[in-house]
């Protein structure tokens, strides 16, 4: 049976309870992350001072190996550049493009390894 528009009233329908995040858990999650990228990037400036006295001579010619050294390590010259240190991050003598594919390997390696880690949300328990 059809009703006229004016007679039908539906029921309201009952929404599932919406439990409010816990506060607590949250600042462990954020203080975790601070902590696990803090560890990360002095990891990386310690393998970045050790490796580039290594790495980055001027009679060796640079190839992909290196390259994607070399990217992987430049993020981690950042905070020894911001003091005022002069730090290599790219070899002037390399072989060229197979170089330079290393070096950008290197970088997005880096970047998805350091900031995947800082981005990722654990899943959530239904």
């Amino acid at each position: 049976m059809l009703y006229p528009m004016a007679e039908f009233v539906p029921e309201p329908m009952a929404l599932p309870p919406v439990a409010a995040p816990n506060r607590l858990a949250r600042v462990k999650l954020v203080a975790v992350k601070v902590i696990v990228l803090s560890v990360m990037a002095v990891a990386l400036g310690y393998v970045q001072g050790w490796a580039s006295a290594g790495t980055y001579k001027p009679d060796h010619v640079a190839g992909f190996r290196l390259g994607l050294l070399h990217g992987m390590l430049m993020p981690a010259a950042l905070p020894a550049l911001l003091l005022g240190q002069d730090v290599p991050i790219y070899a002037p003598n390399n072989s060229g493009r197979s170089y330079n594919m290393g070096y950008i390997f290197g970088i997005n390696t880096c970047g998805f390894l350091f900031f995947g880690f800082g981005f990722w949300r654990p899943p959530q328990k239904r």
